[in-house]
């Protein structure tokens, strides 16, 4: 590898374009392409991450745009060279997205690299890759959208944000008037314009939820907002981009994390696809991967990213969710917030 380059005028113009607000971006920057010249991987990522939190911050807001294509593009060549490839093809169809018609440099970049982009570009990346963000942005929410208040109102995907309070005063009441009147409470406490009618946190989880029970339902046991996919999705929304790894004969698997469907949630397996249109045999082994980036977590969550991991393995469950403590602290911090 020679040099980092790339036919993007974007990327060209990007030093003399940002705003002097940002004065540490164009450093960050320029670190993670003198990595990516260097081959260095997993420092690039790293680099590209402190990037990309340091745009987030108020008042970077103009950077921040201009910096999409760029780390998307570095990211996916990290990936491809990192053999990650499911992630790279996602990455480098958000720079397409946002850089129609651009290409890649065949002497610059590895083989590797240029697959990737060539299979983004082409359109034949894996959909459940590269369209659950854009799908939810599209996605219009069903008629009379909400949860009925009946004696069922906890049993659904409101349990995954219900108190241990709240929880009990649910289970005292009675009549049909106490829980209509629960309800209404219970939304009001979480609505950030207290007394108007307008409650973004009520809309946002029905949607969220409307979502889930859409594309995560794979039969009519089970509601696609209670398995567990649904349940991460209700809780974090749509993942940043989401890839597949495949699990190789003899690969050590962590049996105790495909114990349970949600660890301190739920009580039975899931069975669930998160794409339906592109379900695989079910007799395939593979790590379904939700990677969201850092502003899309709770304000509350330290990490950088955040990866969630769903495993499916024959005679082991579909789609489980692993028990990573970073995982369980972001859902943690999300339930507070909702």
């Amino acid at each position: 590898m020679r040099r980092p380059g790339v036919r993007l005028i974007l990327v060209v113009f990007f030093l003399s374009s940002l705003p002097l607000c940002a004065q540490t971006l164009p450093e960050l920057f320029q670190k993670a392409k003198a990595q990516v010249k260097s081959q260095s991987w997993h420092e690039v990522l790293t680099t590209l991450d402190q990037l990309d939190a340091e745009s987030a911050r108020a008042g970077n807001e103009t950077a921040r745009q201009q910096l999409v294509a760029p780390i998307a593009f570095y990211r996916g060549v990290c990936e491809a060279n990192l053999d990650q490839t499911e992630k790279a093809e996602a990455d480098f169809a958000t720079f397409l997205q946002a850089q129609p018609g651009a290409t890649i440099d065949k002497v610059v970049y590895s083989k590797k690299a240029v697959a990737a982009f060539e299979a983004a570009s082409k359109g034949t990346a894996s959909p459940a890759s590269l369209s659950m963000l854009q799908r939810f942005e599209e996605f219009k929410s069903p008629p009379n959208m909400g949860e009925i208040p009946d004696e069922h109102w906890a049993d659904g995907p409101v349990k995954w944000i219900m108190t241990a309070e709240e929880s009990a005063a649910w289970s005292a009441l009675t009549s049909g008037g106490e829980r209509a009147e629960f309800v209404e409470k219970f939304w009001e406490a979480r609505n950030p314009k207290p007394g108007t009618d307008d409650n973004p946190a009520r809309t946002g989880f029905d949607r969220r939820v409307g979502f889930a029970d859409a594309y995560f339902q794979v039969d009519e046991k089970k509601r696609g907002s209670l398995t567990d996919p649904g349940m991460v999705f209700v809780l974090l929304g749509p993942p940043t981009r989401t890839g597949r790894k495949p699990i190789k004969t003899g690969e050590d698997i962590d049996s105790e994390g495909m114990s349970n469907a949600a660890i301190w949630w739920m009580s039975s397996r899931n069975s669930v696809h998160p794409d339906p249109t592109t379900a695989n045999d079910v007799s395939n082994s593979f790590r379904e991967i939700w990677h969201y980036r850092h502003d899309a977590l709770p304000k509350s969550v330290s990490i950088y990213d955040l990866d969630v991991v769903f495993l499916t393995k024959k005679d082991a469950g579909r789609f489980v969710l692993q028990r990573d403590p970073a995982v369980l602290g972001a859902l943690k911090a999300a339930k507070g917030r909702s």
